[in-house]
C-alpha cells in the first residue's frame, strides 16, 4: 500500500477521518450526450495528521482536472451575494480600503464579490483558473486573470500589476493541494504592510454538525484554526483576528499579515477560539476517530427515511445541484429510484445530470408542474433561502427534507434518532 504523507508537515498519514468510498468529481455535471459514456470515480478518503492535526484527502485529483469545466457560479445565491457585499463594506470601513488601494481576490469566480469593490471604484483584480466562470466575470467588467495562483503566477502578476494592499480568498485555501507554493505566492503578491483575509468552513462545525457532505475532491483540506495557524506560521505570517460566520454551515474568516508587521495586535478572538478547539479535543487524535462512525449512522438514517416515504408511494424531488449534494447522494447510493429529479436556478446546470447518480437537473418551475410530496434540499446551508423561495408548495402540502446534521422533515416531527455523541475523551 502506498504511504501517504501530510501535505503540510510531511508526516505519515495513519488515521482515517472519514472514508466515503469512491465518487465522481462533484461539480462534473453530465451533459445529455455523455449519459451513456460512463464516469471516472476517485477515492474520497480523508485522513487526519497526528502531528499538525490537518484533515486532508489521501489521494488528490489534479486541480487542472477539477476546474477544466467548472460549473459552480457564486452569483446564483442571493444570501452569498449579500454576504459578499457586507464584507466589502466592512473592509472599506474598518481597514480603509479605498480608491488608492489595490485588492486581489484569489478564486474570484464570476465576480460575485469584486463587483462591490468596483461599485466603490476600488482598483481590483480577480484571479480565477476556470475559464467558464472567469468569462462571466470578464463580461461584468471585472479584470480577471485566468491562471492557477502560486509562486510563478504571483511573480508575473506582481510585475504586470503591483503588490496588493488586500488579498482575499473565499473557500480557496481548501482547494489548493500545493499549499506551500500557494502561500509563497501570497508573500510575493502582498504589499509589505498588507493584509489578507480567507474564509473557509470550520472543521469544528463540520464535526459537530455532521457535515460530511462538504468532503469532496476539490476540498483537499479541512481546517481548524490550529491547523491553518500552523500553515501560515511556517511562512512568516500571523493570524491577528478571526470571525465566526454562518456561511456554508459554519465558517471562519481569518485576518492575516506578516509576523513582523507591528500594526496589528493578535485579538482576543484568536486566543478564545484556539482555547475552545483545544478544550473540545481538536489536538487529540482519538477525537477524530469517532467521526467516521457518526457518518455511517447518518447514511443509514437517510436511507431509512427515503425508503419509508417511497414505500408509502410518496414522490420526492431535489432542490439544488451543489457539490455537497453529490457527495451525499453518491455516498448513500441515492439515484432516481428515490429522487425523480432536482432543480437549480443556474441555467448552466439545467438540462444536464448530476454526476454519479445521473439525476436530471431541471428548472425550478418543474416543481410547480409536478407537485411533489417532498423536496429534498441538497444545499441545506441555504435551506432558509430556499424554503422562502418555495412558499407556494404549501398549496398542495409539500414538505421539505433536510439531510444534515441528521435527516428531518420540516413541518413534521423530526425523526427520533439515537446518534453517538462526539466528545474529546479528555
Amino acid at each position: 500500500m502506498e504511504e501517504l504523507r501530510c501535505l503540510n508537515c510531511g508526516s505519515q498519514l495513519k488515521y482515517t477521518f472519514a472514508d466515503l468510498g469512491t465518487s465522481p468529481l462533484c461539480n462534473e455535471i453530465i451533459k445529455p450526450d455523455q449519459i451513456n459514456e460512463g464516469q471516472m470515480s476517485y477515492p474520497l478518503h480523508t485522513y487526519v495528521c497526528d502531528e499538525c492535526f490537518l484533515v486532508q484527502v489521501g489521494k488528490c485529483v489534479s486541480p487542472e482536472k477539477i476546474y477544466e469545466d467548472y460549473s459552480y457560479f457564486s452569483s446564483y445565491s442571493d444570501s452569498w451575494l449579500r454576504h459578499a457585499e457586507e464584507y466589502v463594506d466592512f473592509m472599506v470601513d474598518r481597514y480603509d480600503i479605498n480608491r488608492e488601494s489595490f485588492v486581489v481576490e484569489i478564486a474570484s469566480n464570476d465576480g460575485y464579490l469584486l463587483q462591490y469593490f468596483k461599485q466603490k471604484k476600488v482598483p481590483m483584480l480577480g484571479v480565477e483558473p476556470s475559464d467558464t466562470v472567469a468569462r462571466a466575470a470578464l463580461d461584468k467588467g471585472i479584470p480577471t486573470e485566468k491562471v492557477f495562483f502560486g509562486t510563478e503566477s504571483a511573480k508575473s502578476l506582481r510585475k504586470k500589476y503591483k503588490p496588493a494592499d488586500l488579498i482575499l480568498g473565499n473557500n480557496v485555501l481548501a482547494h489548493v493541494p500545493r499549499i506551500h507554493d500557494f502561500i509563497e505566492g501570497l508573500d510575493i503578491m502582498l504589499k509589505k504592510e498588507g493584509i489578507m483575509t480567507f474564509e473557509f468552513p470550520h472543521l469544528m462545525q463540520l464535526v459537530e454538525n455532521n457535515q460530511f457532505d462538504t468532503i469532496y475532491h476539490e476540498h483537499f483540506f479541512y481546517y481548524s484554526l490550529h491547523s491553518v495557524q500552523s500553515l501560515f506560521k511556517r511562512h512568516g505570517f500571523t493570524i491577528f483576528d478571526v470571525q465566526e460566520l454562518s456561511t456554508h454551515g459554519g465558517s471562519i474568516r481569518i485576518f492575516v499579515t506578516r509576523a513582523n508587521n507591528q500594526k496589528y495586535e493578535v485579538s482576543e478572538n484568536v486566543r478564545q477560539l484556539l482555547q475552545e478547539e483545544e478544550r473540545k479535543g481538536y489536538l487529540n487524535i482519538d477525537f477524530y476517530k469517532l467521526f467516521g462512525e457518526y457518518v455511517k449512522q447518518t447514511k443509514r438514517d437517510i436511507l431509512r427515511l427515503l425508503l419509508n416515504l417511497k414505500n408509502q408511494g410518496k414522490s420526492i424531488v431535489g432542490y439544488g445541484a451543489p457539490g455537497k449534494g453529490n457527495t451525499l447522494l453518491n455516498y448513500c447510493g441515492i439515484g432516481n429510484d428515490f429522487i425523480d429529479y432536482t432543480v437549480d436556478r443556474s441555467p448552466h446546470k439545467q438540462g444536464h445530470y448530476l454526476p454519479g447518480s445521473l439525476i436530471p437537473i431541471l428548472a425550478p418551475d418543474k416543481i410547480r408542474d409536478t407537485k411533489p410530496d417532498y423536496i429534498f434540499i441538497l444545499p441545506w446551508n441555504l435551506k432558509d433561502e430556499i424554503i422562502n423561495q418555495l412558499q407556494y408548495v404549501a398549496e398542495w402540502g409539500a414538505q421539505f427534507i433536510i439531510p444534515i446534521p441528521q435527516p428531518m422533515v420540516i413541518n413534521s416531527r423530526p425523526m427520533e434518532l439515537e446518534l453517538p455523541v462526539l466528545t474529546s475523551g479528555l
